[in-house]
């Protein structure tokens, strides 16, 4: 009889940390009773709290402890022990883990519109990775974890990611630096948005140790917008390139059925596209109508009127296969801009 009872004393308290990424973890008492003088060991990397009748009587970092009225200062306010009354005793026993959670991930899940000097307004999408770990057993006892059996980081998780979104968002906002400049700011970002999060984390007893980029971006059809406008960058003069254009095609032409007659066509379709391109994408160049002949002398068109004849132009030589459907497209935005103002 002797033996059972004392087998229901609990005399030893530490936990091992079997499954990764428990934060908080209550040792399983159920109807058992800690013997007084029992051995509480706290390792590296942890810290245990112990909580008598729903108060925090103690919180204990790493090392070994006898649980006496010695050990435990506070408990000498609370109900018997201030009369030392050794004898078994009801309590609860949390352990914290404080190890760098690493490599949690954070992402947009919408994009994230901004104003940008470049473009106007842009939407942003971005992730990277962030670490944190627990320095607060106390307050992320009373804030968070409470009374469950165990938490895990996954139960905090969408929390701490909405917070990164949200200083990620301002941050970004109130930068004022362009978009096609954030690729070389993205360390100064990152600095500038764990600054901003550190105090929230803080709230919920946690240090925020790293925060990165990894990459910043565009939707993709504003990135292929971009990357159009890099190529006509690229392409530089439209005089020249076009000449270049019409000379690849005169061999082409030359080769074609009708002979000569066929490269005179190529020729002169290749110099109606650069008149009409050139007139489409140069925009202080003043569109102009083209040279009367001799005999007939052609009534006074208005600019929007050029401009539409342009267009219907540039969808005759894409009807023809003469120019690409990106060269169409290009021309036409240039073109409905104009229009438009």
């Amino acid at each position: 009889m002797g033996s059972f009872i004392k087998k229901q004393f609990i005399d030893i308290l530490h936990w091992t940390e079997e499954v990764d990424g428990v934060l908080s973890w209550r040792y399983p008492m159920q109807d058992f009773e800690i013997q007084y003088g029992a051995s509480l060991t706290v390792r590296e990397s942890q810290i245990a709290i112990f909580v008598n009748e729903g108060k925090i009587a103690d919180v204990f970092g790493p090392g070994t402890y006898k649980l006496t009225t010695q050990t435990l200062p506070v408990l000498t306010y609370l109900k018997n022990w201030d009369k030392l009354f050794e004898s078994p005793f009801k309590s609860d026993v949390y352990f914290f883990s404080t190890r760098l959670q690493l490599g949690r991930k954070w992402g947009t899940p919408q994009p994230v519109t901004i104003r940008d000097k470049d473009f106007g307004m842009v939407r942003l999408r971005a992730f990277g990775m962030y670490s944190y770990k627990l320095v607060d057993a106390e307050k992320f006892h009373k804030e968070i974890s409470g009374t469950r059996e165990s938490y895990s980081r996954e139960d905090l998780e969408q929390q701490l990611r909405n917070l990164v979104v949200s200083s990620l968002t301002a941050t970004l906002g109130g930068s004022n630096v362009p978009f096609l400049d954030m690729a070389a700011n993205q360390l100064e970002t990152g600095n500038l948005v764990k600054a901003n999060l550190s105090a929230a984390f803080e709230q919920y007893g946690f240090a925020l140790d790293n925060f990165a980029i990894e990459n910043i971006s565009l939707p993709e059809e504003l990135q292929k917008a971009i990357d159009t406008r890099i190529s006509m960058g690229m392409i530089g003069n439209m005089g020249t390139y076009t000449q270049y254009q019409t000379a690849q095609a005169i061999p082409l032409a030359a080769q074609n059925e009708g002979g000569l007659a066929g490269m005179g066509a190529s020729l002169g379709a290749g110099l109606q596209v650069g008149q009409v391109m050139a007139q489409a994408l140069q925009p202080n160049l003043q569109p102009t109508a083209p040279m009367p002949s001799a005999s007939v002398v052609a009534a006074p068109t208005s600019p929007t009127e050029d401009l539409e004849a342009n267009l219907l132009k540039m969808k005759s030589l894409l009807d023809k296969g003469l120019i690409t459907q990106a060269d169409y497209d290009t021309a036409k935005a240039e073109i409905l801009k104009k229009l438009i103002g």
